[in-house]
């Protein structure tokens, strides 16, 4: 009998296998039950003998955490109280998601667990909505908003690392690529600059890089997922609420998490967002760093952009962006990115030549390629028409709320490639793009405007519906319900297979880690509540900004935590007493 045990990965990379057991059946006696224990095997290389001296050496450095999950019930009250710090609209600091920032070491530790479980539960943009609220209001000068390492600013760093690696793929993969290849000198550092190489030559390539770059990330806004369109918003909304007077805080707060948490990152070190196999090579690397840096002065909006560098020859490189262009691309992009669910900007632009074919009658037996016409199809806030030309008047109209379901179709139905179809409740409008990157971004921003519809439709016929059936599960009513599931939304969005069990045990573990930092919080709670004062030089590394709730909350965290030890202790002691000395 062979039992393997695999790691379910949550996203693209595949299971992986952490090891087997072979058990002869032999082994397994008729009388009784066989309760023994044995060591996870390698994989088994088929019988093939291997010779010592063919083999290698490999040093490892492993370390291993055992979670003990228990049941959903065992993590109610802490869960709850957690869940409850999306709600929570007092002035900050006294929900759960807070405490556990102040006192974990590193914020990214807190931020983790708690994206994860809050994504698990449905409710990540409220919570991410009520602690960046909480921050903009203790922030007192909008030139730093969301410039820390704080928990908003690590919490959402992890949403768009989860939401957006399909988005990065898709902006910057293609330059970041040729950027790793061609290995043009980029290198504008006097200092640095070797023999060989012409300082202006090297400037006008580092130029060029970093205008492409520019304008692939200026112009992706429609691309930008759903989920980070909607947090996006809600950081406007909180910093141009809170800052009246400053116009450009509206854009900065966002930008700020566009360029300078995002993009930026992801082009100082691409091998860590997915977008090459390996770290490039020192010269590549110096590259990527003069273009991340200089992108995120482009996306900064400051006042005086020269002055953020604090080498010369950075500052005499940025005077080729010295221009308003720039500032007003990082602005619409702003824009552009803060239009969630149908709060569809610039999309009145978006404009595409393409072949299409409207189902007028779902029993018709015939359907040829004569009725395919070449229109000119138009994307607004509110609607998806098509024109016999660019200028004349819409043939058709579909409002966005009526799109039911926006698939590809299969290449089988009329021996036609880069075809999808719009599906609405009287009919299908079948589509040809002309080329298969045109049929991707159609299919990306329809179902990007219409995912939020209240009647999406679950599943969907891949081909069509002729000679009296559907060609894909061959069914002959044309008003059966599809055969396959919807693809749910845009690949961007966040599709991961969380156990918020598993993410409350984390939480729980961090918690009972830092006890002691608990503890001091809630004296801190006391201390300032009874004496007025200067706190005490121990408690000054603890935001708090309001003693009374924060000291309630701590109260029943330190309760629930403890609670959940003792049942760990429990645990332990009971497998202590069931594990048999000696066994395999």
């Amino acid at each position: 009998m062979r039992v393997d045990l695999w790691n379910a990965s949550n996203l693209k990379f595949g299971d992986e296998f952490l090891g087997g057991v072979r058990v002869p059946l032999k082994a397994l006696g008729q009388a009784g039950v066989h309760d023994a224990w044995y060591f996870l095997q390698p994989r088994d290389n088929g019988g093939k003998p291997v010779k010592v001296d063919e083999l290698g050496s490999l040093r490892l450095n492993i370390v291993y955490t055992e979670d003990h999950v228990f049941p959903s019930d065992h993590y109610g009250p802490l869960r709850d109280l957690m869940l409850t710090s999306a709600n929570v609209k007092v002035r900050g600091g006294g929900y759960s998601a807070h405490i556990l920032g102040e006192v974990c070491r590193e914020k990214q530790e807190a931020a983790i667990p708690l994206v994860r479980l809050f994504l698990h539960y449905g409710n990540i943009l409220p919570f991410l909505s009520a602690v960046a609220h909480a921050e903009v209001n203790r922030t007192q000068d909008p030139n730093t908003i969301f410039r820390g390492n704080s928990l908003t600013s690590k919490c959402i760093d992890e949403t768009m690392k989860l939401a957006g690696n399909h988005y990065l793929q898709v902006t910057l993969r293609s330059m970041i690529d040729e950027i790793c290849t061609d290995h043009k000198p980029c290198e504008i550092d006097p200092v640095k600059l070797k023999e060989s190489e012409n300082l202006e030559t090297n400037r006008e390539n580092l130029r060029q890089y970093v205008d492409r770059i520019f304008n692939m990330i200026t112009t992706s806004g429609v691309r930008c997922p759903t989920v980070m369109c909607d947090i996006f918003f809600s950081l406007r909304e909180s910093a141009a609420t809170r800052f009246e007077v400053d116009q450009d805080v509206r854009y900065t707060a966002v930008s700020s998490f566009i360029f300078l948490r995002f993009f930026a990152p992801a082009i100082l070190s691409p091998n860590l967002f997915q977008l090459r196999p390996h770290h490039p090579d020192p010269a590549t690397s110096r590259t990527l760093t003069l273009i991340s840096k200089t992108i995120q002065t482009l996306g900064s909006l400051a006042k005086s952009k020269s002055a953020s560098f604090k080498e010369t020859y950075m500052a005499a490189f940025y005077d080729y962006f010295n221009e308003q262009k720039y500032g007003d691309a990082v602005k619409n992009v702003s824009l552009c990115s803060v239009a969630g669910r149908t709060r569809v900007s610039a999309l009145h632009s978006f404009l595409l030549l393409s072949r299409f074919m409207i189902k007028r009658a779902q029993g018709r037996n015939r359907f040829g390629m004569k009725n395919f016409k070449k229109r000119w199809f138009r994307l607004t806030n509110h609607e998806f028409t098509y024109h016999k030309t660019k200028g004349e008047g819409a043939l058709c109209r579909i409002p966005i709320e009526n799109i039911l379901a926006v698939e590809r179709l299969e290449e089988e139905s009329f021996k036609m490639k880069n075809m999808f179809q719009v599906i609405q409740p009287e009919r299908a409008l079948y589509i040809q793009a002309n080329n298969c990157v045109e049929a991707r971004d159609w299919i990306d921003i329809l179902t990007k405007v219409s995912q939020c519809n209240r009647k999406r439709l679950s599943t969907y016929h891949p081909s069509a519906y002729l000679n009296g059936h559907w060609l894909c599960c061959k069914m002959s009513a044309d008003t059966e319900p599809g055969c396959t599931p919807c693809t749910g939304g845009l690949p961007a969005n966040i599709q991961l297979d969380v156990d918020g069990d598993r993410e409350a045990e984390r939480i729980y573990c961090l918690f009972s880690t830092y006890m002691n930092k608990l503890v001091n919080m809630q004296e801190a709670c006391g201390s300032r509540s009874v004496y007025d004062g200067p706190e005490q030089e121990e408690y000054s590394c603890f935001l708090i900004d309001d003693p009374r709730e924060t000291y309630k909350t701590l109260r029943v965290i330190i309760s629930s935590v403890q609670t959940l030890e003792q049942q760990h202790t429990k645990y332990k002691r009971d497998m202590f007493r069931k594990t048999k000395i000696g066994s395999q």
